[in-house]
């Protein structure tokens, strides 16, 4: 079943929640968000776009550093209100702002969880 942006569920702040995956490996390497307009250029260009929303305008990831997203392929959960793209990281394979090649890398301890 091929979903439609009409489908995709919207927060009530017009976001939804964008998962970004390694398509070869399956590491996450980051988690965006992304409005109409983010979502609807991602397909469009074939590289990941979010809206930041501490600037409050879209970005293209790796538009400065030359590591980019190549969407590869999308998909949405089965609630539709969390998105997951597949792609290829291009450039020197870094994508975390940090230097890392994913963003996440800050473990967190389990000690005394229940």
């Amino acid at each position: 079943m091929k979903i439609a942006i009409a489908d995709i569920k919207f927060d009530e702040h017009g976001l939804v929640p964008a998962i970004v995956q390694d398509a070869a490996n399956g590491e996450v390497l980051m988690l965006g968000f992304m409005n109409n307009e983010a979502y609807a250029k991602t397909i469009s260009v074939g590289y990941v776009t979010f809206y930041s929303r501490t600037r409050n305008e879209l970005w293209t990831k790796g538009e400065t550093s030359g590591n980019r997203l190549k969407v590869v392929s999308a998909s949405t959960d089965c609630d539709r209100d969390t998105l997951l793209f597949r792609v290829e990281v291009e450039g020197a394979g870094v994508v975390c702002h940090e230097g890392t090649r994913s963003c996440f890398t800050k473990e967190i301890s389990l000690a005394g969880a229940a």
